[in-house]
């Protein structure tokens, strides 16, 4: 079985709301922007359990970036917690020294990779860290899924067929399963381009190859 799940943000201390060094122009914590938990060893025990608790060791999954924070140790500290060890990393922009490959730590990954196209059925999906506009394959239907944004519920689908997969914006903040979840979420959406002109989608009407 398939999942995707992205910027857990393990151990980020700034991500969670009580211990967070960020403030907003008055002073005040920035709600939306942190997690509602009150120490790091909350979230990431939550983080942890959250994942175990859909992924199994036969399963796979499909991270979109931003594994870890709080230091180099913390990369294989997650990985050792968690029960899947199939798992794909697309970096992100916090993936610094999984990205330069310190003392070979890629290699607890399955695949690291910048962007990713995979099949999945019928479907072509496109895989990155961040949100574009406009991809290869986007007049054709095929599904751009991201990260980066944190986007919460009710934000994380474009006006097409892009779709925020992170775990903040999963109601009950674990990975989404790509077969039951995904796929029905982004099946029915309209092949539409967020670009108010963008000649790809001319193709769908045969104007130009």
């Amino acid at each position: 079985m398939g999942y995707l799940g992205h910027l857990t943000h393990y151990s980020h201390k700034n991500i969670c709301r009580g211990v967070t060094d960020w403030r907003t122009s008055d002073g005040s914590i920035p709600i939306k922007e942190t997690r509602d938990f009150p120490n790091l060893e909350k979230m990431n025990m939550t983080i942890v359990d959250n994942i175990n608790k859909v992924v199994g060791q036969d399963d796979i999954l499909i991270h979109l970036g931003d594994w870890s924070f709080g230091g180099f140790e913390k990369i294989k500290e997650f990985h050792d917690r968690l029960i899947c060890k199939n798992i794909h990393l697309i970096l992100g922009n916090h993936d610094n020294h999984i990205e330069n490959n310190r003392e070979e730590i890629q290699d607890i990954f399955t695949s690291v990779s910048q962007y990713q196209t995979i099949l999945f059925g019928d479907y072509t999906i496109k895989l990155l860290h961040y949100p574009i506009s406009s991809w290869d394959g986007l007049n054709k239907g095929y599904l751009h899924l991201h990260g980066h944004c944190h986007l919460p519920p009710e934000l994380r689908f474009g006006q097409g067929k892009r779709m925020d997969v992170g775990m903040d914006g999963h109601p009950e903040f674990r990975p989404y399963n790509l077969k039951y979840e995904v796929i029905p979420l982004m099946d029915k959406r309209p092949i539409k381009s967020e670009i108010g002109f963008d000649h790809h989608m001319d193709e769908l009407k045969g104007v130009i190859g």
